[in-house]
């Protein structure tokens, strides 16, 4: 058996009762921390907090060379341990079908996400969200600025008045020299902005620091004035609102700090 657990947004607590007790009935354990992690906790904190091993794997341990996972899975109960939602990553999605052909079991068992985390710290409502992008570093797809593919997305989504929740690019292990097993950079709010500001100085963005963490920031102003301000320890996204209802511009307002000027009128 393979179960693939989130381990939610912040901490060694986060993870679901379920999840909890899976992990620590598990024969073997293993995460990857590549394309999230936890921000209140290493995993040294997970072990001792949940009495077992963990064996951290980088993305190619995860996408090449898989078997360890796989064969542990096949000779008794294994878990797979990500942050946030188990299944939002591709990555994963791909490792479970390797299982499944091997006639291995799997079952999942969900996390909170960032986007649901977002939805609800901001009180923008969950369905009026489009298509989600993700900013990278311009050394990580080659260019200079914000590549086309994202501004497409976000005008698309504006012009069907929906918003856009803009995840920030994690670097770990691959720097802009190539690998770096000693390499870790998280993009901040105050940088997205900036990049994204180039195209939309005074359209409105919201950001999430750190959500799921006792001291969690939401703050909404102009990208201009978002780039100028620092938001603290990571992880942060980015959301671009599209039309809002009357329930949303109060959230914003009273939530958010979103200035009078950047909001319609009730």
């Amino acid at each position: 058996m393979l179960t693939f657990i989130g381990l939610g947004l912040y901490d060694e607590r986060s993870i679901t009762v379920e999840g909890r007790d899976a992990l620590r009935a598990a024969d073997r354990a293993f995460a990857e921390f590549y394309t999230s992690r936890l921000v209140g906790a290493d995993v040294d904190d997970l072990e001792a907090a949940h009495g077992t091993t963990i064996e951290v794997r980088d993305r190619a341990g995860v996408e090449q060379d898989p078997d360890p996972i796989l064969e542990a899975a096949a000779a008794g109960d294994a878990v797979f341990l990500t942050a946030g939602d188990t299944m939002v990553s591709t990555t994963h999605t791909d490792l479970r079908l390797r299982a499944e052909e091997r006639g291995i079991d799997t079952r999942v068992i969900h996390g909170v996400t960032a986007q649901s985390a977002a939805s609800s710290l901001t009180g923008l409502q969950n369905y009026r969200f489009g298509k989600a992008v993700t900013l990278p570093f311009p050394y990580a797809h080659g260019g200079d600025g914000v590549p086309d593919s994202v501004i497409e997305t976000i005008e698309a989504n504006r012009e069907r008045g929906l918003h856009t929740v803009v995840y920030l690019d994690i670097k770990v292990g691959i720097g802009p020299r190539g690998p770096d097993p000693d390499h870790e950079e998280y993009m901040t709010a105050d940088h997205a902005a900036a990049m994204l500001a180039d195209d939309w100085a005074d359209v409105l963005g919201v950001v999430v620091a750190r959500a799921g963490s006792p001291d969690a920031v939401v703050a909404a102003d102009r990208l201009s004035a978002l780039a100028d301000r620092d938001f603290g320890d990571p992880l942060h996204l980015l959301v671009i609102p599209g039309d809002l209802h009357h329930v949303e511009v109060d959230a914003l307002a009273g939530l958010a700090d979103a200035p009078a000027d950047l909001l319609p009128d009730r």
